[in-house]
């Protein structure tokens, strides 16, 4: 590897890290500003919601526009915002601005993802080149949503606000390093039309839905109001799902629908991020709002779940040579069903290490299996030239979910006082993880009974 390859992928590793590091740096920190801006559990949730939904519903426009004007030029702009977005949350005297910035935030990260995986494509050739840096890449991410929680608890000690500051010398140091990379090959305009109203009616369409069921979640809500919005948000959605079907510039291009493979990922990405996904934000309110641990201490008792995280990734990557990805998704929301039903089940324990570390540990490690499994089952059968968007199609469907999945967990939190009602929320990831194991299983069903046709075709000829 040459030295500007380094710095390239030093740059590119760093970018990584910090959009990795967002979407877990507010975790713990959530209670500490909300009690700063008075915010409650319903509108705390947005400081989640309001970073992966614009993340999700922009990604696949991030790739389009990237074919249409390169990676590169996408890559320093998409950070500008997001060090501009981390200096207004970072500053924000206000609740709205806080989130405000945290949905710039998420829409900079939609560009910097795809871009950066292209910046990793055309500056490192295929070969042993290319896998060395997709492997650090990998790690550094994994290692950016593991650290977040840590820095998060760390620098909430202090204040808040640097978790959001942090961001400006990396994203300095980000623009410097782009100096000698190499940019991507420009599309043709007509060959790479970009899905402006597809993208907004699909963002509009998901974020009423959040918004909706936010209102159901606050106590006292206006139930007329909470009606207006449920229908509005459920007219967004045939309006997007009317023009996906007639559009000429679809968010999601024809081909990629027909993948039943890519399908079923979806399913299962969505499935994994409302289930063990969503557990860094309940288990965050429990450890700090119910038993008065200080944001660094809770931030120190996720290290082992984000340990065991790392571990079910790397376990997957190995079982996944011999084994195919329905099997070790089957096994991965397994593990994971079990550790959130021993967290819900053990909540009324006081002592963490026989309560909650146990519980942790466990869907920990069928969270790490899941992730990995998601994308090698969602990208089989995939084309090389749709690869991109195919596993933009599988981050959306995690961000997406991420969002729902908060919303819907914030309501038992509400509604249901002390820890009766994190038990249900956690009640409710598990039955999300059961339901990742009966996707799992038809999967491996529908495998098998292809192949039988397949060996039946042979025989026959």
């Amino acid at each position: 590897m040459s030295r500007v390859q380094r710095l390239a992928l030093a740059t590119i590793g760093l970018a990584q890290f910090a959009v990795a590091m967002d979407f877990s740096i507010v975790y713990v920190a959530m209670p500490t500003i909300g009690a700063d801006l008075g915010m409650d559990p319903a509108t705390l949730q947005w400081l989640i919601t309001a970073y992966s939904l614009p993340f999700a519903g922009f990604l696949l426009f991030g790739g389009k526009v990237i074919d249409r004007v390169g990676a590169l030029r996408v890559f320093v702009a998409g950070i500008a915002v997001f060090g501009a977005a981390s200096v207004l949350a970072g500053v924000a005297n206000a609740d709205w601005l806080v989130i405000l910035g945290r949905a710039l935030q998420g829409l900079a990260g939609a560009f910097l993802s795809p871009a950066i995986l292209a910046l990793l494509s055309v500056n490192f050739p295929t070969g042993p080149v290319r896998a060395r840096a997709y492997s650090i890449w990998g790690a550094v991410g994994a290692s950016g949503l593991a650290a977040g929680v840590v820095f998060g608890g760390l620098f909430t000690e202090v204040s808040w606000r640097l978790i959001f500051l942090v961001n400006i010398p990396i994203v300095l140091i980000c623009i410097w390093g782009t100096r000698k990379m190499t940019d991507t090959i420009k599309v043709d305009a007509a060959r790479s039309r970009i899905p402006t109203v597809s993208t907004i009616l699909g963002t509009a369409a998901i974020l009423l839905v959040v918004l909706t069921l936010t209102l159901f979640g606050e106590t006292g809500a206006d139930p007329l109001q909470l009606g207006i919005v449920g229908a509005v948000a459920l007219l967004a959605l045939i309006v997007f799902l009317t023009n996906e079907h007639h559009s000429q510039t679809p968010l999601i291009d024809r081909p990629l629908r027909k993948i039943k493979n890519l399908r079923r990922g979806a399913l299962a990405a969505a499935l994994y991020m409302s289930s063990v996904g969503t557990e860094f934000f309940i288990v965050t309110l429990f450890l700090q709002d119910q038993r008065g641990f200080s944001p660094l201490t809770a931030g120190i008792a996720f290290l082992p779940l984000a340990a065991l995280v790392t571990i079910g990734n790397i376990w997957a990557g190995r079982l996944l040579k011999t084994w195919t990805a329905p099997r070790v998704l089957l096994l991965g929301f397994s593990i994971s069903a079990a550790g959130l039903l021993m967290l819900a089940a053990m909540l009324g324990v006081e002592s963490f290490w026989v309560g909650l570390l146990p519980g942790f540990l466990v869907s920990g490690l069928g969270h790490g299996m899941v992730f990995t499994s998601v994308f090698v089952l969602g990208n089989t059968g995939v084309p090389g030239e749709l690869s991109g968007a195919a596993g933009a199609v599988l981050t959306s469907a995690q961000y997406v979910s991420n969002g729902v999945g908060i919303a819907i967990l914030t309501i038992f939190v509400t509604h249901i006082a002390g820890t009766s009602g994190f038990a249900w929320a956690f009640g409710f990831n598990t039955a999300v993880a059961i339901a990742g194991i009966l996707l799992a299983i038809s999967t491996l069903r529908k495998a098998r009974h292809d192949a039988q046709v397949t060996d039946s075709s042979h025989l026959t000829q």
